[in-house]
This record gives C-alpha cells, sequence and structure tokens, in this order.
C-alpha cells in the first residue's frame, strides 16, 4: 500500500516523513507551492508542486501514484485558503458546495472528495504515536498547589471554548482567565497574556483595583471533544515553552494522547531548566 502526504508549512510535514521513514514506509508527496519548505523534496523520493487550490491536480497525482491513504501535515494560513487560492475546477465545486466558510468546512470538504476518489485521510499523528504524551507530569516538577487549582478551573472553560470552535488554549492566573485564544495562535497568546500581566504590574500604582488575580500564569492547550485528528491536532513545542519563559509562565496542561510535541525532548529538557511544569490529562 502506498501513502501519500499533503505539507503544509512548518516541521510538521518533516516529521511525518521521518516517523514514516522508521515504519518502512516511502511517502508520495504532494507539496503546497505557498506554504510548504523546498527543503521537503530532499527528504523524499516522490512528490509534487501544487497551487494551494488545484485539489484536482493533486488528487490526479495520488491516483497516478497508487495512493489509497494520505495525510495532512503542516498549517495552511486562513489567509492563503480564502483570498489567494486560484481554484481548480474541482477546488471550485468544493467551494460553491461549502455550509461555511472556514478552513474545518473546507478540508472536511476536501477529505470528503479525497474519500470518492478511494483515498482515505488519515490521523494526522499516524506515524508520530511516540510524540503524543500519556497521562501524567511528563517533567521533573509536578504543578504546585496554586497551579494544580487553575487546572482544575481552566479545563472547564476550555473544553466549553474549544467545543464552541474558538480555540484550545487560554492562559489562568489565580483562577481567572488572563487571555483566550483566537486566530493568532498558541504561542501568541502566551506572550499577550504575559503583556497583559506586565501592563496589570505597571498599573498597580495607579490603580488601587487589581483587575488580574497574583499568582503565576498556567496555559492549558487542550483538544476538542470531536477534535478531528486528520487535520486538526493541538500543537506544541519548544516556542511554546519560550513563549512561556518570557511571560513569566509557570506550568502547562495538554491533552493527553492529543497533542503533539514537536521536540520532545528537547522542549521538557528546556521546561525543566526553567522550573516549568508540563502535565497531561
Amino acid at each position: 500500500m502506498r501513502y501519500g502526504l499533503i505539507a503544509g508549512n512548518g516541521r510538521f510535514p518533516f516529521m511525518v516523513v521521518e516517523g514514516a521513514r522508521r515504519a518502512g514506509v516511502s511517502l508520495s508527496v504532494a507539496a503546497i507551492r505557498e506554504e510548504t519548505d523546498p527543503r521537503i523534496v530532499q527528504e523524499v523520493d516522490r512528490f509534487t508542486w501544487i497551487g494551494i487550490g488545484q485539489l484536482g491536480k493533486m488528487i490526479r497525482f495520488f491516483k497516478a501514484e497508487g495512493v489509497e491513504k494520505a495525510i495532512m501535515a503542516g498549517q495552511v494560513k486562513h489567509v492563503q485558503i480564502f483570498s489567494r487560492a486560484i481554484p481548480d475546477a474541482r477546488m471550485l465545486k468544493v467551494l460553491l458546495k461549502l455550509p461555511r466558510r472556514n478552513t474545518d468546512s473546507l478540508i472536511g470538504a476536501i477529505a470528503a472528495e479525497l474519500a470518492s476518489e478511494g483515498i482515505e485521510l488519515l490521523d494526522s499523528t499516524f506515524f508520530l504515536q511516540d510524540h503524543l504524551p500519556a497521562e501524567g507530569t511528563l517533567t521533573r516538577r509536578k504543578p504546585g498547589l496554586a497551579e494544580r487549582a487553575d487546572i482544575e478551573y481552566g479545563l472547564e472553560i476550555v473544553r466549553e471554548i474549544a467545543r464552541l470552535n474558538l480555540g484550545q488554549t487560554i492562559v489562568v492566573r489565580g483562577k481567572a482567565c488572563v487571555a483566550i485564544e483566537a486566530m493568532e495562535g498558541t504561542d501568541a497568546t502566551i506572550r499577550r497574556a504575559g503583556s497583559l500581566l506586565r501592563g496589570d504590574r505597571a498599573d498597580k500604582a495607579e490603580q488601587k483595583e487589581v483587575s488580574i488575580s497574583s499568582g503565576p500564569l498556567t496555559v492549558l492547550k487542550i483538544s476538542r471533544p470531536d477534535q478531528d485528528m486528520r487535520f486538526d491536532v493541538p500543537v506544541v513545542g519548544v516556542p511554546t515553552v519560550q513563549a512561556m519563559a518570557e511571560a513569566g509562565a509557570t506550568c502547562l496542561c495538554i491533552s493527553a494522547g492529543k497533542t503533539l510535541m514537536f521536540e520532545r525532548d528537547e522542549m521538557i529538557a528546556l521546561a525543566n531548566r526553567n522550573k516549568i511544569a508540563i502535565v497531561a490529562v
């Protein structure tokens, strides 16, 4: 059986190629011209470049390669999909049928189009099971009492937000939401929380009322109850820990078995050096 890879941007597609290689599998890669790192072609034997709207070309390539199962890995920016793409006839047909103009609807429709051609879209983590954390504390330091209280509080909030498809990340301090993720991504949300915290401290002399409770910042990144692991996998990595260290966050809570950890060993080592606790629930 031959596997295909639809490669977006970032490190994720390279990790899938590496994971497939360890499993003895060679991938046929459809690389998105506007997004994919060109170095991907040095890692694979069989590939083609496609424009972001060239769904028909991608399907023809996979069919010619005998691909029966495909994996989608790497982000494709919202603006690229809905503002800059020049769709071919097949993509145009998909776009005209969309109930909503959001990424989940579009990629779900693409998955259905692939299925109509006998190509099954697999979970993005199919070759990366060792990058998904088991339940428990992953770092040397466990969450303290205040952090555990914020995790307990934050889980109720973030799961509801995730259910509404409003983001997967929140930052909490003293059982109060400091920042909620929108479209900017996890790391930017963490930095925004740090900025708000610094602003709060600067204003204390002038404002007798403290708008954010005292204590450390705790970050929660939790998957949705109906998380579609085929194309929407929660991801954390070294930059996440770096952002936490800059923002003054001391604890990260992620979903066990449903969060992809990029450069896992390096990420945990950096957290240990900064005395940041990471726990999977």
